[in-house]
C-alpha cells in the first residue's frame, strides 16, 4: 500500500464548516437524533464540527478511501471506516456531507495528490458517482451538503432539488455549497 497523506483543512474545508455551523442547530431542532456521515472525512474537520454543533457522537460517522485518514479520525474518537464512497455502507443517514475531489484532471499534477483533488476528466465524474449511490443512503427527509467549484464540469443533479447555501470567491474559482434533497 502506498502511503497517502491526509488532506489538510483548507479554505474549502473551513467554508464547509461555517455552513454546517449555521445549519446543524436548525436541523437539530427538528430531529435531535440526526445520523451524520462525512464522506471523504480526511482530517476529520467536519466530524468535529458536527460534534461541536451538538450531533451525538454515537451518530457521527466518517468514511474515506485513504486508510491513514480513517485511522486519524478513529484516533480523534470518531467512528470511521475505509470505503470507496458507499461500498462499505448499508445504513441510511439524515445528513451526508461531502467535500469531494472536484478539480478537472490536470496532467501536470503529481499522481499522489490527484486522489484528494481530481474528480475526473471534467471534475464532476466522482461527484456523479457519489450522487447516484447516495440516494440509497438518505432517509426520506435526508439531505446532502456538497461543495462544488466553478471549475467542476458535467455534474448531473437529476432527481435532486438543489439550493445554494453559500458561495465563496477564490482567486481562480468560485466555491458553492449546495444542499441537495
Amino acid at each position: 500500500m502506498v502511503y497517502q497523506e491526509i488532506y489538510p483543512p483548507s479554505e474549502d474545508s473551513y467554508f464547509m464548516s461555517e455552513i454546517l455551523e449555521r445549519i446543524i442547530p436548525n436541523l437539530l431542532k427538528k430531529n435531535s437524533n440526526i445520523k451524520f456521515l462525512e464522506m471523504g472525512c480526511g482530517s476529520g474537520i467536519q466530524l468535529q464540527t458536527a460534534s461541536d454543533c451538538g450531533i451525538k457522537k454515537e451518530n457521527i460517522f466518517g468514511a474515506d478511501i485513504n486508510v491513514n485518514a480513517v485511522n486519524h479520525c478513529k484516533n480523534l474518537g470518531f467512528k470511521c471506516i475505509h470505503s470507496n464512497l458507499f461500498s462499505a455502507f448499508k445504513g441510511k443517514f439524515d445528513l451526508i456531507v461531502f467535500n469531494p475531489p472536484y478539480l478537472p484532471d490536470d496532467k501536470k499534477e503529481p499522481a499522489d495528490s490527484k486522489i484528494a483533488t481530481t474528480g475526473g476528466k471534467k471534475g464532476g465524474e466522482l461527484i456523479n458517482k457519489f450522487l447516484r449511490q447516495a440516494r440509497k443512503h438518505l432517509t426520506d427527509s435526508g439531505r446532502i451538503i456538497l461543495l462544488v467549484s466553478s471549475l467542476t464540469k458535467s455534474i448531473d443533479f437529476s432527481g435532486y432539488n438543489a439550493e445554494v447555501l453559500g458561495t465563496k470567491k477564490m482567486f481562480f474559482e468560485e466555491l458553492k455549497i449546495l444542499e441537495l434533497s
